[in-house]
């Protein structure tokens, strides 16, 4: 690692297959942001386990996420790829987090709300906690950025509450040890692209989701060329050609998904789809479409297959990367300790 100012951490949940969303809205920029910051990318399974998970299951959703970051292009020499349960100063500083946030923070969070449904009272306390164990994935690297979706920007302020108060809360301790005027950083979110949110197949009001039942509804990573074509033909669209401007999609919830991972897909934006196929009608766009999605996604896809047959290289990838996330997180959780005033080995 190069330049500390501009690290970048980011993670994924090991629950079921990964797909095109989670391609466009994450992997995919994290492969990008290669280039211009140190990175470290996590597979959150502290994450998953808010919710009961089968054991060898989670064993596998593992792997998969670790063979898509590196099936993707993220390279585990030059950046660090592991898996959160392996580093266990992420859980301690957790607990610390959870005795620094404040429970109405907590209960504004709205995921937590769409997540319990109306089952509140017997979900988990780690599922409504799980915020201040994402700060705490956050900030025991004091990682500058950190590349969020909409629907987790509201977390990403959280973190930034509880860095301001941790801060605050110890501000002569952090200065008498000499480490300035704060200790953990503000982390800016990365948020944007033309595909940031990638929406249901199916249904162009709902995201892309593993859990919903249709798998029609979602592009898998793992998805074969003949099966990406074939839902790609499938998706819902109205009657109508597409639009001769950007303007145009507003209220066509549909339409306006498959040009965006039309424009994610092949890096560029909206107004450039609609500049080549405006006026064309879905019957030309979506084989254009499919063409595309199978060019990029499908060596990705054969990579994967790749990876995952030899699982033993994607354990040894992940343990060589939590030595390298451990050293930093020792040292953070050393310093952490001092300014609580624990006693113990330094």
């Amino acid at each position: 690692m190069t330049n500390l100012k501009n690290r970048v951490f980011s993670g994924v949940q090991p629950t079921g297959n990964l797909h095109l969303g989670n391609y466009l809205g994450a992997i995919k920029r994290f492969v990008a942001l290669q280039e211009s910051h140190d990175c470290i990318y996590c597979v959150v399974d502290m994450h998953a386990v808010t919710t009961y998970q089968d054991p060898a299951e989670l064993t596998g959703n593992i792997r998969s996420v670790t063979a898509a970051f590196l099936a993707s292009g993220i390279d585990p020499e030059k950046h660090i790829v592991f898996n959160q349960s392996q580093v266990t100063q992420h859980a301690e500083l957790a607990w610390l987090f959870n005795c620094v946030a404040r429970m109405g923070w907590l209960n504004r969070m709205t995921q937590f709300k769409e997540r319990a449904g109306k089952n509140r009272e017997n979900a988990s306390v780690g599922l409504f906690s799980y915020p201040n164990l994402m700060a705490a994935d956050i900030l025991l690297y004091k990682s500058d950025f950190v590349p969020v979706g909409e629907d987790q920007k509201q977390h990403l302020e959280l973190t930034r509450d509880i860095a301001a108060k941790f801060n605050n809360d110890f501000a002569r301790r952090i200065s008498e040890l000499g480490f300035g005027d704060s200790y953990f950083p503000m982390t800016e979110p990365l948020i944007g692209g033309p595909a940031a949110r990638v929406m249901n197949l199916r249904d162009g009001t709902r995201k892309m989701s593993k859990s919903e039942v249709s798998d029609l509804s979602r592009i898998n990573l793992t998805d074969d060329r003949d099966t990406i074509v074939k839902k790609i033909r499938k998706a819902k669209t109205d009657a109508e050609p597409l639009p001769g401007n950007v303007e145009g999609l507003e209220n066509r919830a549909e339409a306006d998904n498959l040009v965006g991972i039309y424009a994610g897909i092949n890096d560029t934006d909206k107004e450039a789809v609609i500049a080549e196929f405006g006026g064309k009608p879905f019957s030309e766009f979506k084989p254009a479409l499919a063409e595309l999605a199978v060019e990029k996604l499908a060596p990705i896809s054969a990579k994967m297959r790749d990876l995952l047959a030899e699982p033993e290289e994607i354990d040894a990838i992940l343990c060589d990367g939590a030595d390298k996330a451990r050293e930093i997180a020792v040292k953070t959780m050393r310093e952490v300790r001092e300014i609580y005033g624990f006693v113990g080995r330094k």
